[in-house]
């Protein structure tokens, strides 16, 4: 019987953050029956790990209707799931749809994951129609700063938002949103916002998945924050060649988290800069296919 694990990422309280699935030893599952898994999980994302002739691990990322090529918060608990069985060497390497990438055991059960090379393109949409589909109107929109579709793995568009408490109104029409991002109609909405609920925190978001992905928001997104961070240094801090921010998510869904990311890397071209995100994850329990998920005091794992 396949188990699925049940990790909450980016926080260190479970019902918080942002919840994944991990499956380990995944070899003898096909791409069906991963698709299938899932669903049935119903995670925004669940982890499959494979093993690699290229890295030390292979992994896969499935949101309940589609694969996707990078997962922040698949990944961190992935990385955790394992740590916690075998103990994992300081540095190693994953191979994903994203490329082969490096990834960090640092102190306090947290790790750091180099995402994809960053890419931001101009958005040449209807911005009133994009804002429709979120719930919003010009009027809250933050025109100071550029809207643009942005990734370190996955593509999202970046729209930034004047007050935090406008985050409160949006109800997405994920459906919709293929027809109103006329430029890449598989990208999910991410608003910003420079105001934020904790104040260690330097930026807020929301993220509203892509149509077809399966499932409606993400509670606290690993790669859209990465892509954050890009925006940061790129709009904010352009001079820099290190930039450190916090992103905080959650709120408005009840599960808060923070992610950390840093952007290093000289010169104006960010193609070239480097995107690192760190993060942490707490064990909630375990799912098997057709029974109900056990939950942390009463599994005994095994290892």
């Amino acid at each position: 019987m396949i188990e699925t694990l049940h990790y909450d990422v980016f926080t260190s309280t479970p019902g918080s953050g942002n919840p994944a699935g991990v499956v380990l030893d995944a070899n003898q599952l096909t791409e069906p029956e991963m698709q299938r898994i899932a669903r049935l999980n119903g995670f925004t994302e669940t982890t499959f790990v494979l093993s690699s002739e290229q890295a030390d691990y292979r992994m896969r990322y499935f949101a309940p209707e589609r694969e996707m090529d990078l997962c922040g918060h698949g990944t961190i608990a992935a990385l955790t799931a394992l740590d916690s069985k075998i103990r994992l060497s300081p540095t190693s390497q994953i191979e994903t749809k994203s490329g082969i990438l490096p990834v960090m055991r640092l102190a306090n059960g947290m790790f750091r994951l180099q995402q994809g090379q960053p890419q931001l393109h101009q958005f040449d949409g209807d911005i009133k129609h994009v804002l429709a589909a979120i719930g919003l109107e010009l009027t809250h929109l933050d025109d100071r700063w550029p809207i643009v579709y942005g990734s370190t793995g996955n593509l999202t568009l970046l729209l930034p938002i004047r007050r935090l408490e406008d985050f409160h109104r949006m109800v997405p029409d994920n459906q919709r949103f293929a027809t109103v991002l006329t430029d890449f109609p598989q990208a999910s909405i991410h608003p910003i916002c420079f105001d934020t609920y904790d104040r260690q925190a330097t930026m807020h978001g929301r993220h509203f998945s892509a149509t077809g992905a399966g499932s409606i928001e993400d509670p606290v997104t690993g790669t859209a924050s990465g892509v954050m961070g890009v925006y940061y240094r790129k709009f904010i801090q352009p001079l820099e060649t290190e930039t450190a921010i916090i992103v905080e998510q959650g709120h408005e869904m009840g599960r808060p988290g923070q992610v950390g990311i840093r952007i290093s890397g000289e010169g104006l071209d960010h193609s070239k800069w480097k995107v690192e995100m760190d993060g942490q994850a707490v064990f909630v329990g375990v799912k098997r296919a057709g029974e109900e998920e056990t939950d942390v005091e009463t599994l005994h794992l095994g290892f």
